[in-house]
């Protein structure tokens, strides 16, 4: 299966508008992870996780196969950005301490990415997956939100994003531990928010396919429900987060 590219288009969108992991979410892993040398950021986008797992490894190899989101990603000396496929990655066996993948998991052929996992992790070595959804704040805006989700653009997603909704029933590659409740959190305006909803794939491939913009069918909406459009509003995103430990010879769930 080739690699399906759906942010190279709006990668600059992607880095600017995108909401930002919980600092928490990569203590806890630091935590969890025996020793701290070299740390994996697979399908890292425009590098959100990759900068933050920096401040918790020495080091974070940074990979996705889109060269237009590597290209946009944000530099940190600790992070060494390459585009490369999640299931051939070129990293060296047995030389992981963590292998992450932060809202990609769904878009990966498992079958073939977690052998590569099982490869590069040392023994002890920590895989993890986080994925969010839909947005929560205050309920007008939710709502349009959920309407333009799941009304206007839901014909548009690509199939993979069905599994966020079922993220918990994913395949994994290790017997998996029980996890902290985390989520994300911001202070947004309502260009931000517009911004967030047009880095979408699925608003990206109504455009392409329509020749249209599916933002005008709720702008009005949005604006009324807004008020003043510089004023902030907290938007709050649940993070589910999984975790397994790689042990003995990387025994795995069935995938």
């Amino acid at each position: 299966m080739g690699f399906k590219d759906h942010f190279s288009t709006q990668a600059a969108d992607y880095a600017k508008y995108r909401p930002r992991y919980p600092r928490a979410m990569f203590e806890y892993l630091g935590k969890i992870t025996p020793t701290h040398e070299i740390a994996w950021d697979c399908a890292t986008g425009n590098g959100q996780a990759a900068t933050e797992l920096a401040n918790v490894f020495d080091h974070v190899i940074a990979t996705d196969a889109s060269e237009s989101q590597i290209a946009n990603a944000e530099p940190h000396p600790g992070v060494e950005y390459k585009v490369a496929p999640a299931e051939q990655s070129d990293l060296q066996s047995g030389g992981l301490d963590l292998v992450l993948v932060a809202q990609a998991l769904h878009w990966l052929n498992h079958d073939r990415f977690y052998p590569e996992v099982r490869r590069v992790l040392k023994e002890k070595g920590v895989f993890a997956a986080s994925a969010y959804n839909l947005l929560r704040t205050e309920p007008r805006v939710k709502e349009i939100v959920k309407r333009y989700y799941y009304e206007i653009v839901g014909p548009y997603w690509p199939p993979e994003r069905a599994l966020i909704e079922q993220f918990q029933e994913i395949p994994f590659p290790f017997p998996e531990r029980e996890t902290p409740q985390f989520e994300i959190a911001a202070e947004w305006n309502l260009e931000h928010l517009m911004g967030y909803l047009w880095s979408w794939s699925s608003t990206q491939r109504f455009v392409a396919t329509t020749n249209g913009n599916p933002l005008d069918q709720i702008a009005s909406d949005l604006e009324k429900a807004w008020g003043d459009p510089q004023k902030t509003k907290r938007i709050v995103w649940p993070l589910r987060l999984r975790v397994g430990v790689k042990e003995g010879n990387g025994r795995s769930a069935k995938c």
